[in-house]
């Protein structure tokens, strides 16, 4: 009988998915914010959102709100990048993420502000205003003001 002990790894893969997860989530909004990105940025930065993603979908404690905010972030990048369409995919995982969850408004505005910006980043003005509309209804009904205005401010980016 062949030992399968063999291909258990030497670490901790939980720690590692737990490590990974948030070290590729951040990485990947370092370079969201930086001002001027090179075409390898791009990719790096679609690359560790991706990959935070994957490591938090193997997590035990990955739930609707770990979802929520992986798909947002995948779906923001491909906005950014001009890649509307994969952002409209990722945009709308993050509100099938959201919807129907006991999540608060938070999410489900942020779910809407993925879906702006996948519109924006297509050139589909109408439908991004829809969306932006959506998303400051779901932020009038946040009970965190912090959250509120942090969502309210994204939003007056798009516009």
């Amino acid at each position: 009988m062949p030992d399968n002990t063999s291909n258990a790894p030497a670490f901790n893969l939980e720690a590692a998915h737990r490590h990974f997860a948030a070290d590729c989530f951040n990485r990947a909004w370092d370079l969201i914010d930086k001002e001027e990105r090179t075409l390898e940025d791009e990719e790096e930065m679609l690359h560790l959102s991706m990959a935070s993603l994957w490591h938090w979908s193997q997590r035990p404690d990955c739930g609707d709100k770990e979802r929520s905010i992986g798909y947002w972030q995948v779906a923001r990048i491909f906005a950014i990048t001009g890649r509307p369409d994969m952002a409209t995919a990722y945009a709308q995982k993050c509100l099938e993420a959201t919807e129907n969850t006991d999540l608060p408004p938070f999410y489900l505005g942020y779910a809407y502000e993925a879906l702006a910006r996948a519109a924006m980043a297509g050139n589909d003005h109408e439908a991004a205003m829809r969306y932006v509309g959506k998303a400051r209804a779901a932020a009038q009904q946040e009970a965190s003001e912090e959250d509120r205005e942090i969502l309210l401010d994204d939003l007056a980016t798009i516009v």
